[in-house]
């Protein structure tokens, strides 16, 4: 839930990386409180609550999806490949699963505290 909360609390945060563990957690709470909402809403016989939830945080998700872009080296423009069916949302889902991009790339150091320096090499 704190991934979620940091994700929400970095709701213009566009600059930046995010790791694949905000990433994801963002989107479990979010499919989790959508589904709650959805459950209440067709027992009120309304849309009103999942649109209103959808509305807030659609910044948010936004954010934290070009925030993983830049974890993976690549613009926040590659959004716009999901505008593509089918094609554009598989791209989309293989490059949110990938690793971090070891090190410091040009949006910024690793969010991953263990991959900010290379291990040593062992001979």
């Amino acid at each position: 839930m704190d991934w979620y909360l940091k994700a929400l609390k970095n709701y213009v945060g566009f600059e930046g990386r995010a790791r694949r563990k905000e990433y994801w957690n963002f989107a479990l709470f979010n499919f989790l409180i959508s589904l709650a909402l959805a459950v209440v809403d067709a027992m009120l016989e309304t849309g009103v609550l999942t649109g209103l939830y959808g509305l807030a945080v659609l910044l948010p998700g936004l954010a934290v999806s070009v925030r993983r872009l830049h974890d993976t080296n690549r613009s926040g423009w590659w959004l716009l490949i999901g505008l593509i069916p089918v094609v554009g949302a598989i791209a989309l889902l293989v490059f949110a699963l990938l690793d971090s991009d070891p090190g410091p790339n040009r949006y910024g150091s690793s969010p991953k505290p263990a991959l900010a320096t290379p291990p040593p090499a062992v001979a």
